[in-house]
């Protein structure tokens, strides 16, 4: 699976999944665009992972603006865009009796505009070459719901049909637009957690154990590289066996 060459644009870049996918696709010989909301502290530690071809472009992927920057950046950068991943997300968890509508509104603005206005930006660049490869970061929770989780569930849900549909818009010009939809994995979204809440996960688990950054980081490196060229409109879990 060599990316040489290929220019990768990777949102949320900074830490976790993020950091592993920016690091993962790197080794395999990709320039890397980094986008994160600061492009100091851990966007920098990223970068530094990452070695050369990496730059780190500030970004709210929520603003039309900072993600026509972003792209335009890229490009400036390494000439073309031959990768997407719609890696950015927040949460604000909380029952539905309970959820501010601003913490609606706020995890739909970057879950879900997000990935849709870079998808938007990058589509025409994308098929003016007649090549790209799109991969959007859903969730288990997008899948199967999750009591307290009604804004992300629906957001992950979202990208998943826009996944879909884009598939279908974008596969005539030799763009493929895929999803990877994570289980419980190891990040600091997830280091929160009490070390029972965690026990309890892991016995739901098949493989007994909790993901980490890297099992999703190579799946989403095999559904851009060449190998994965007639794969397209799917959603990939990568769960060790959660969702089954």
């Amino acid at each position: 699976m060599d990316l040489t060459g290929k220019t990768a644009v990777v949102t949320g870049g900074s830490r976790g999944i993020g950091r592993a996918i920016c690091v993962e696709l790197a080794r395999r010989g990709a320039n890397v665009v980094l986008c994160a909301r600061s492009v100091e502290g851990a966007a920098r530690e990223t970068a530094d992972l990452c070695g050369s071809n990496v730059i780190v472009v500030p970004c709210n992927v929520a603003d039309a603006a900072d993600v026509k920057n972003l792209m335009e950046t890229a490009r400036e950068a390494f000439g073309r865009i031959d990768i997407l991943v719609n890696n950015a997300g927040i949460t604000r968890d909380g029952l539905l009796m309970r959820m501010k509508e601003e913490d609606f509104d706020a995890v739909i603005a970057t879950n879900l505009k997000g990935a849709f206005l870079c998808m938007k930006e990058v589509s025409g660049v994308m098929m003016r070459q007649r090549y790209g490869r799109i991969v959007n970061i859903s969730s288990v929770v997008g899948i199967h719901g999750n009591a307290g989780q009604m804004n992300y569930a629906a957001s992950k849900a979202g990208v998943i049909g826009m996944t879909k549909s884009m598939a279908r818009e974008l596969g005539s010009r030799g763009v493929t637009v895929n999803a990877v939809a994570p289980g419980f994995i190891d990040t600091d979204m997830t280091a929160a957690l009490s070390e029972k809440t965690k026990g309890k996960m892991e016995e739901q688990i098949p493989l007994k154990r909790i993901g980490a950054p890297e099992d999703v980081a190579k799946a989403v490196a095999f559904l851009v590289s060449d190998e994965a060229s007639y794969i397209t409109g799917q959603v990939l879990c990568v769960d060790g066996g959660m969702g089954i």
